[in-house]
């Protein structure tokens, strides 16, 4: 079984800069993709950036509001994924949510999804 657990939420200004974290413990023999997805106020979650890993290769895709301003990246040894947000706007706020879909004991493969982080985004 693996935990998320992510941090890095808060209350800002428009312009202003975010990092979130999503810390995963438990036995990962790999990892398949790594995503951040958000869920603004009354309206359906959506994937803002992910990271596909294939071998040895990792591809990295933003949502188009998300490009140019956000970035994806994952610390291996630290088993953290995060997400840096620059220049956030009042579109952006939102509950954040970490996911992973990877490989874990006797060849099962399991997605997980953090327990969410509000970003609030607001002069």
């Amino acid at each position: 079984q693996v935990q998320l657990v992510e941090s890095g939420g808060g209350s800002v200004q428009p312009g202003d800069s975010l990092t979130l974290s999503c810390v995963a413990s438990g036995v990962i023999f790999n990892v398949y993709e790594l995503a951040w997805y958000r869920q603004p106020p009354g309206k359906q979650r959506e994937v803002v950036a992910t990271i596909t890993r294939d071998g040895n290769t990792n591809e990295t895709n933003y949502a188009d509001s998300a490009k140019g301003r956000f970035s994806i990246s994952m610390d291996n040894a630290k088993a953290t994924l995060f997400l840096r947000m620059e220049s956030l706007k009042s579109e952006d706020m939102a509950v954040y949510y970490c996911y992973w879909d990877v490989l874990e004991r006797w060849g099962q493969r399991n997605t997980y999804w953090g327990q969410g982080t509000q970003v609030t985004v607001s002069s």
